[in-house]
């Protein structure tokens, strides 16, 4: 029975070993909201997917998009896969990854609203 959430997660492992630079300077950010009470996790599986991060308390997902998200079929993949997670209870949000790697300030002050710590 190792079928798909073993995949999902060798897979999620494997992304945490190669994030993007967007990734890392977010993750740096997310981590210091463990002392507000909510913790993240990166690469995290849910469902058959994979999240970029999750903060499963506060039924929060952040993703962050790289180009290859401006496609067409990645936009319809997008929207299923945001569909699925929201219909779970999920909200999503998603950032392109110039503007966590220009403006974090302003990311991070749309996840702190979302969290009710504005």
């Amino acid at each position: 029975m190792g079928g798909l959430p073993s995949m999902v997660n060798e897979t999620a492992r494997q992304l945490r070993k190669n994030q993007t630079d967007a990734e890392k300077h977010l993750w740096r950010k997310l981590r210091q909201l463990k002392s507000s009470g909510f913790h993240f996790r990166r690469q995290a599986p849910i469902g058959n997917f994979i999240a970029d991060f999750a903060c499963h308390s506060a039924n929060l997902i952040i993703e962050c998009d790289g180009g290859q998200h401006a496609h067409d079929e990645a936009i319809v993949r997008d929207t299923e896969r945001t569909a699925w997670l929201e219909s779970q209870g999920y909200k999503v949000l998603r950032f392109w990854n110039n503007d966590v790697l220009s403006n974090i300030d302003g990311v991070m002050q749309i996840i702190h609203l979302e969290l009710g710590l504005e």
